[in-house]
């Protein structure tokens, strides 16, 4: 977004000036359309400005910005902008404020309180303080956190590992790389914090081979951890230990299952594992492993240290807390949304994200990464929370919100879905190695009216098949997108007046 640029010339205009400022890079807000953004610490509190390009920063210093001054890009303090003032930031409370490799900046706004008091505890009652937060996995499975853990907790190894999945590769998703590169202490945290509740002395951090940034950042901060003692053979004087490692995938999909990440993580070649055993009794290297989201770990400091009710006041029925909601696609304002389960889609598109940045209708939103459904703008009253969402036949997934307006063609969107699918197969199971290209030539035959009727049923007949046949969720997920865009949008495909 140029925000080095900008940074740069803030720093030279100063030197010029010969005034005193310090820069801080403290990453992204999620206000991504008011990005780059300058916010000075003044004494009545951060004062935004934005999108700032590097020709504007000579007329900001003119303006006398760093008092507060007035500018056609003056946006007022930060915290009172409406789209961030209106959030439930439990996860990324810290966030776009601090400097993300800085500790001393991270223990000044709270961080490590939540290890400080899991130290205190015996590991049951850290994973009792998780169950009852009613913390499910943000990953997209939505499994809940205490479960897993007390399994492992309870299963006896003389090694046990805490894996946390940053492999985050679904089309519209950004949250674990902005907690990653934003605010990594708090992913480190809450894994340090899972490896003392279970009995764990390893951690890995599995990332995608797209984020370098992340990288970077998750490296300085092990390192400055180890050194102050919050990570390495005797955590915070506790005689306990706990070691975290960042190791980097190839770029595969299909590692963003759980068990082909453990089978890339032992050096394999990222294949699907049967199950049972789950990773929780037989993971990596056939120990008892956590396994969770980036999301999921980072949640957890905060849940320890205000106890798992104060985390289990926010959200709804069986979703208990917040979620970090990713807006993307055909949007004015894109952007990260972290709210209470409940919200509905169309608050989503359209109270934060300001419809389409097109100015044309929304035709269409797909929930839950490139496997999600496609819903209508008729059924966009829906609640994010997993109960409700499957129940209109879709999936709540990492987050990731795509938008659509009425250009889109959802036939070739359905056939994208079954490429996709063919493309990242591991290849293990016939249903969706075989059937996601299959997929796509019935489609193909579909959109060309070769036996347009006959075709439909099939690919019906097929989906059904990749559905429950499938042996993990890739091919067994790819026919929801499919599916929803045959019910919602039969015209796209030409199928105007059939029973769909």
């Amino acid at each position: 977004m140029g925000a080095e640029a900008v940074a740069g010339e803030v720093a030279d205009q100063a030197k010029r000036r010969r005034m005193d400022v310090e820069i801080v890079r403290n990453g992204s807000r999620g206000l991504y359309w008011l990005e780059p953004m300058v916010e000075v610490a003044t004494e009545s509190g951060r004062l935004a400005y934005g999108p700032v390009a590097a020709s504007d920063v000579a007329s900001l210093f003119e303006a006398g910005f760093l008092g507060g001054g007035k500018h056609r890009l003056a946006l007022g303090a930060t915290g009172e902008i409406p789209y961030l003032k209106l959030q439930e930031r439990l996860t990324f409370a810290r966030v776009g404020i601090i400097d993300p490799v800085s500790l001393d900046d991270y223990l000044a706004h709270g961080g490590y309180r939540g290890l400080e008091r899991a130290l205190g505890l015996a590991g049951m009652q850290v994973v009792d303080e998780v169950t009852a937060s009613g913390l499910r996995g943000r990953g997209g499975a939505g499994f809940p956190a205490g479960i897993k853990w007390k399994t492992t907790l309870q299963t006896a190894a003389k090694q046990k590992y805490v894996v946390c999945n940053a492999d985050e590769g679904d089309s519209g998703t950004f949250a674990d790389r902005m907690i990653m590169e934003g605010d990594p202490f708090v992913l480190l945290e809450g894994m340090t914090i899972a490896g003392l509740a279970v009995g764990a002395t390893q951690g890995y951090i599995y990332l995608r081979s797209e984020y370098p940034h992340a990288l970077g950042t998750l490296n300085a901060a092990i390192a400055t951890a180890v050194t102050r003692g919050y990570l390495g053979e005797n955590v915070r004087g506790s005689g306990k230990a706990f070691r975290i490692e960042v190791r980097v995938g190839a770029g595969a999909y299909i590692c963003g299952e759980e068990t082909a990440m453990l089978e890339s993580l032992e050096g394999r070649r990222g294949m699907v594992r049967y199950k049972p055993p789950v990773p929780a009794v037989e993971g990596l290297f056939s120990a008892p492993t956590v396994v969770n989201n980036v999301i999921t770990l980072a949640t957890i400091p905060v849940i320890i240290e205000k106890g798992g009710n104060f985390y289990k006041e926010f959200g709804m029925g069986r979703s208990r807390g917040t979620s970090p909601f990713q807006l993307a696609g055909n949007l004015k304002h894109p952007g990260l949304v972290e709210k209470a389960f409940g919200v509905t889609l169309r608050e989503l598109v359209y109270e934060y994200g300001g419809g389409t940045a097109s100015g044309r209708p929304v035709r269409a939103v797909q929930v839950g990464g490139p496997l999600g459904s496609y819903f209508p703008d008729s059924m966009l009253d829906v609640a994010m929370d997993y109960e409700a969402v499957a129940a209109q036949g879709g999936i709540l997934g990492h987050g990731g919100i795509v938008v659509f307006d009425d250009t889109v063609d959802l036939a070739r969107m359905a056939r994208y879905a079954m490429e996709f699918c063919a493309i990242e197969s591991c290849g293990k199971c016939t249903p969706c190695r075989i059937g996601s290209t299959r997929g796509m030539e019935l489609i193909d035959h579909i959109i060309g009216n070769r036996d347009r009727a006959a075709s439909a049923a099939l690919l019906r007949d097929l989906c059904d098949t990749m559905t429950n046949a499938s042996l993990c969720a890739l091919g067994g997920l790819t026919p929801l997108p499919v599916m929803s865009a045959l019910k919602h949008f039969p015209q796209d495909f030409g199928l105007v007046g059939e029973r769909t």
